[in-house]
């Protein structure tokens, strides 16, 4: 059926005024009651969505649309403030094709075909503020708000010590009468982290992200609450000036004399050229996100020249001069459809949710950690539940939060069963511990595949060839089901794997064989013991020497070693404790069946007088062996190998293409010894 234009031109209308009251609300709960519902990835498509709507019906755009305004009102419980110059936001664009668009619009309202120069800044994730200086001193601060007039914090902000009271005058020249900064307040990860750990010891709500925590922090009525948090600023901009005062003439240059006034700028603002140096900024930073200090979901390009942002001029609701390249979303709005649990190397039982497939941060998430119980209870996560989900960089995607607004009626709150879902065998959740596990031990088939998966890894007993999904192979065709089981395995039965050849199979074997030669740290660490990492691993063998006198010893022996404390000490003695692990670890040492070994305290005291007390850096390429075999190596001559150059290094071990840290090394006076030295060390052991 064909509709009449008057029936389409409805349909149109009734579209666009859905999707203004749908953003209207998301915008009253991000800005207003700082507690979002839907992520920024959702919100940026409905907004896109209704310019696309309203781009192609001109005739339908409204003043009160929000494509025409900043969205935000104030906040009851603050004065109102009237900008004396608009705070525009920023428009968007998401990808290469979009940002060269608008480098070429740039340069059409500029009639040139020359490159123009941008600064380049990250795009922080807090409150935008304005901040009024008059003679020097900060008289008035002011929250965006809806661009026009925002909410005066100027109390709340006097308390945050990255903002100055008072200009600070280079060469002794004379204040501004006038002089409005505009900025960031926001929380770095730190801080943020700090402030969460606080709030739930304290039995409060924590915080969803750094941004809510600062928009939250910095409305608070009561000033001494913001004194309390960990607030910081940066300026990116100024608004309003006295016209006695002389600007530079690019935007780079007016943030560093910001910066010289007193007031912080962004240490990775950079200046480049047209839309490939643009992308170049995009791209580096991108790679350094998860590695700032706070965090970001973009950057910013602005024309650099002033007077070219004067030329340009505004939008409706943006500068034509600046825009916001943004990353891939890194928070998604997604259903969870299950909660299944998993059990761990050590027994733990942990929940993970199943999700709809959700495009998060570049990659398609489907699964998300529920961590524990007490995290389940505390976020309340239920099958059928919509939920925001995070994911930065390679961190493992969590829930954040539920939308509650869009639970299902009869929902059940999720509990972790009391007998494990793969053995059966009874979970146990012992005092002061957030994790519950099972009691199956070794004879969990999922303990089994991750402990030998534990044990045959690089940095344990380092058993080339044997992958995650060859060991899964063997135990679910029951051909092992400890660590000693793998040296019991023949050719032909390894022959009868899937997609195992005869020079795979030899190649395991051999691998196999080459594994019996060990060090009692390695082995140590191999065991899967909780807690035992290799460091701790190292520690026991330098103290005890012998694994018969570790297996002897009582907690108080064992607390009795440094960096032991009453935890691991329990964990360790338990281990030895248990007759499964007695049996097994027996069977790894039997000569006629695994015949793991390593060197006897007398074929080893030389080595330990060799290079006891010295520590010893690695740096460059080793050609006759890995990074984590001469570490060993090192370590097993009494070495302490560190992996950075101070006065307190004696030696560096410097392979091909060695960098800084010989510099370094060579300026101290530290000895160099090269790769042939370090053989003729291995050589006397």
């Amino acid at each position: 059926m064909t509709h009449s234009p008057v029936t389409q031109h409805s349909e149109v209308a009734a579209a666009i005024d859905a999707l203004r009251q749908q953003l209207r609300y998301h915008n009253q709960r991000y800005y207003v009651f700082d507690d979002p519902d839907i992520s920024d990835a959702a919100y940026d498509a409905l907004f896109r969505q209704l310019q696309t709507l309203e781009a192609a019906h001109p005739e339908l755009i409204t003043r009160d649309s929000p494509t025409q305004r900043v969205g935000g009102e104030v906040q009851a419980g603050f004065s109102e403030i009237k900008h004396r110059l608009p705070m525009l936001s920023l428009g968007n664009v998401f990808n290469a094709a979009e940002l060269t668009a608008f480098d070429q619009r740039c340069q059409r309202g500029l009639a040139t075909v020359d490159l123009i120069s941008y600064c380049a800044e990250p795009k922080l994730d807090g409150l935008a503020v304005s901040l009024i200086y008059q003679q020097g001193v900060l008289t008035m601060a002011a929250t965006r708000g809806d661009g026009e007039s925002g909410e005066d914090v100027t109390h709340n902000i006097r308390t945050i010590g990255a903002i100055p009271l008072a200009l600070t005058l280079p060469d002794g020249g004379s204040a501004p009468e006038l002089l409005e900064v505009r900025g960031e307040v926001f929380m770095d990860r730190s801080g943020f982290q700090q402030l969460n750990l606080q709030r739930q010891q304290q039995g409060e709500k924590r915080f969803v992200n750094p941004r809510n925590a600062a928009a939250g922090s910095l409305r608070q009525l009561d000033p001494a609450i913001t004194a309390t948090r960990p607030l910081r600023f940066y300026a990116y901009a100024v608004g309003a000036v006295s016209d006695t005062l002389t600007l530079p003439s690019s935007h780079y240059a007016l943030l560093q004399w910001l910066r010289q006034w007193g007031l912080p700028v962004a240490a990775e603002i950079s200046q480049v050229s047209g839309a490939a140096g643009c992308l170049a900024y995009f791209n580096q930073m991108q790679s350094r996100r998860n590695q700032l200090p706070f965090e970001i979901d973009g950057v910013v390009f602005k024309v650099d020249s002033l007077a070219a942002q004067q030329q340009l001029g505004f939008q409706a609701r943006a500068p034509r001069w600046a825009i916001a390249h943004k990353f891939a979303a890194e928070e998604a709005s997604t259903r969870v459809v299950a909660i299944d649990v998993q059990v761990g190397r050590t027994g733990t039982l942990t929940p993970v949710a199943r999700l709809e497939p959700v495009y998060v941060g570049g990659v398609t998430v489907t699964n998300a950690t529920l961590h524990n119980q007490d995290e389940v209870d505390r976020k309340d996560v239920r099958v059928g539940d919509t939920v925001v989900v995070r994911r930065a960089g390679d961190v493992i995607p969590e829930i954040v939060a539920v939308v509650l607004a869009a639970r299902p009626h009869q929902t059940a709150p999720f509990r972790l069963p009391e007998n494990c879902p793969v053995c059966g065998a009874v979970a146990l959740r012992q005092p002061g511990e957030a994790a519950l596990r099972c009691s199956g031990g070794l004879y969990c088939p999922a303990q089994r595949k991750e402990q030998i998966k534990h044990f045959a890894s690089r940095r344990a007993l380092d058993i080339e060839g044997l992958g995650d999904k060859l060991i899964e192979q063997l135990v679910d065709a029951d051909l092992i089901h400890t660590p000693a089981d793998l040296y019991g395995l023949s050719r032909e039965q390894l022959l009868q794997l899937e997609r195992m050849g005869e020079k795979s199979a030899d190649n395991l074997l051999a691998a196999l064989a080459q594994s019996r030669q060990t060090t009692l740290a390695r082995f140590i660490y191999a065991l899967g013991i909780r807690e035992v990492g290799e460091r701790t691993a190292q520690i026991l063998a330098d103290h005890f020497i012998h694994l018969e006198a570790l297996q002897a010893a009582d907690q108080e022996a064992l607390q009795a070693v440094a960096e032991i404390g009453p935890v691991v000490a329990e964990n360790i003695h338990t281990f030895f404790r248990q007759p499964h692990n007695q049996a097994v670890i027996a069977q790894l040492l039997d000569a006629a069946q695994s015949g793991i070994h390593w060197p006897t305290p007398s074929e080893t005291r030389q080595e330990h007088l060799l290079l006891q007390g010295k520590t010893v850096v690695l740096t460059g390429t080793l050609q006759s062996m890995s990074r984590d075999t001469a570490k060993a190596a090192l370590q097993a001559l009494g070495a302490k190998v560190s992996g950075s150059v101070s006065a307190k290094t004696d030696y560096l071990v410097a392979g091909e293409a060695a960098g800084s840290k010989l510099t370094k090394a060579e300026s101290l006076g530290v000895t160099i010894v090269d790769e042939a030295q370090l053989q003729q060390w291995l050589e006397r052991a």
